[in-house]
C-alpha cells in the first residue's frame, strides 16, 4: 500500500509516519522504484504498537524503539498478548477511573448486546449503581463488558460451543471467595468497616490480590495448554 493509504488506515498523518522511519521506530519500506513505495500490512500493526505506547503510556521513541526490538523476537502468542494487554491496561484510564452513566452509553462503549447486558445484570457479573435514578457502570464492569464482547469475538463465545454459565460459576465462586476472606479479615474487629473507609494498606491489598490472580489464571492457562498438548502427542505415538 502507499502511504496516504497507511495513514489513511492507522488514522496517522504522512508527517508522523516519516517521523517514526527517520526515528528507527519504523524499518524501511521496500523500494520498487526510485519514486515508489510500499508498505506491507505489517506496518499498520507497528504504528498502531507505537501509538498505543505513546498514547497510554507516554513512552519516548527511544524506548518504544526498545520495546519494538525485543517484541520481533518473541512468539506470535507473546505478540498477541502484548497487543491484548496495551489495549486493556491503559494507565491513563485507571488514574481517572471513569465511570458511565446509562446503558446505552455502557452499550456503546462496550459492545455488548441488549441482551447479554440483562444477562450479565441478573447473574452479577456486571452490577451498576443506581444514582439519581440511573445506573452508573463502574470502570471496571466496563473493562469486564469489552472483555465478554472479545472473548465471542476471538471464537470463546456460546456459538463456539463455549457455556456462557460458566462466566456466572467463576462471578459466584471469586464472590463467595472474596466475601468470605473479608469477613475473616475484619473478624477481629467489624466495627472498623462501619467507622472508617480502607486504609491504604487494605487498597493496596486489594490491588495485590487482583494481579496475584490474574498471574495465577494466565500462568494456569499456559501450563494446562501445554500438559494437554503433550498428552495428545504421546497418544498420537
Amino acid at each position: 500500500m502507499k502511504i496516504h493509504e497507511l495513514a489513511e488506515r492507522t488514522g496517522v498523518p504522512k508527517e508522523t509516519i516519516h517521523y517514526y522511519l527517520r526515528a528507527g521506530v519504523l524499518r524501511k519500506p521496500h523500494k520498487k522504484g526510485k519514486n515508489q513505495t510500499e508498505y506491507s500490512e505489517s506496518y499498520v500493526e507497528q504504528i498502531h504498537s507505537i501509538k498505543g505506547l505513546q498514547d497510554n503510556y507516554f513512552l519516548p521513541l527511544s524506548v518504544i524503539k526498545i520495546i519494538l526490538k525485543k517484541q520481533k523476537r518473541q512468539s506470535p502468542s507473546e505478540k498477541s498478548s502484548f497487543q491484548l494487554l496495551n489495549e486493556y491496561f491503559k494507565p491513563l484510564e485507571r488514574l481517572l477511573n471513569a465511570e458511565i452513566t446509562g446503558r446505552d452509553a455502557f452499550r456503546e462503549a462496550t459492545g455488548l448486546s441488549s441482551k447479554w447486558l440483562t444477562t450479565m445484570e441478573e447473574w452479577e457479573v456486571i452490577t451498576a449503581q443506581i444514582k439519581d435514578g440511573h445506573p452508573v457502570y463502574s470502570q471496571d464492569d466496563v473493562i469486564i463488558g469489552k472483555l465478554l464482547v472479545d472473548m465471542d469475538r476471538l471464537g470463546f463465545g456460546p456459538k463456539d460451543g463455549y457455556d456462557p454459565e460458566n462466566i456466572k460459576r467463576i462471578s459466584d465462586f471469586v464472590r463467595n471467595y472474596v466475601q468470605t476472606t473479608q469477613r475473616d479479615y475484619y473478624q477481629s474487629d467489624l466495627r472498623r468497616l462501619i467507622s472508617q473507609e480502607p486504609t491504604g494498606k487494605e487498597v493496596n491489598i486489594t490491588e495485590l490480590m487482583s494481579l496475584f490472580f490474574y498471574h495465577l489464571y494466565r500462568k494456569l492457562v499456559r501450563e494446562g495448554f501445554e500438559h494437554l498438548r503433550n498428552s495428545l502427542k504421546k497418544e498420537a505415538r
